[in-house]
């Protein structure tokens, strides 16, 4: 396990507030990969490690505005959580997937416009705490990490296949 992920979880903090929810019973999507470590959840988001692709942080998502469900965010969580800081939450880093650099722009500012006191403490104590500085340009470090991404290693449940009519 991830040690920051294990710093961070020992912080017990309202990862809702940056959505990344903890929840001890997770209703499994058809979409969640069967060797997934979940992180946090957003609605039916699930933010995840997967078992083959080594400290990489995923997005699994059913509702996706693409046509994949699963696509990587960070190489590890200490950039998740840098890609948090920089946006105010795991929502805005799971978006660039869908996004171009203008839209993303612009939603970042309404992100910024609408944070609590809450969410910008919660941002201020993971910073300190977890010794972090804000990601530089993470429009750009998201859409790299996404590139050619090889999803090989992603296993599925039958439920899965069905679902989308996918031949196994």
């Amino acid at each position: 396990m991830n040690k920051l992920f294990e710093k961070y979880e020992s912080l017990s903090v309202n990862g809702e507030l940056i959505c990344l929810e903890q929840q001890n019973t997770i209703v499994p999507f058809f979409c969640y990969p069967i060797n997934a470590k979940p992180i946090g959840l957003e609605g039916c988001i699930m933010y995840c490690f997967i078992d083959g692709y080594k400290d990489m942080v995923f997005a699994s998502n059913p509702g996706s505005c693409t046509d994949q469900n699963v696509y990587p965010l960070a190489a590890n969580f200490e950039d998740l959580m840098r890609l948090i800081l920089t946006c105010g939450s795991a929502n805005s880093v799971e978006q660039i997937v869908w996004m171009d650099k203008e839209r993303f722009e612009k939603h970042l500012q309404e992100e910024k416009e609408t944070r609590t006191e809450q969410q910008k403490e919660l941002l201020d104590l993971l910073a300190h705490e977890l010794n972090l500085v804000p990601m530089k340009e993470p429009f750009e470090y998201v859409k790299n990490i996404q590139a050619n991404f090889d999803d090989s290693k992603i296993k599925y449940s039958d439920e899965y296949y069905d679902t989308l009519g996918i031949k196994r």
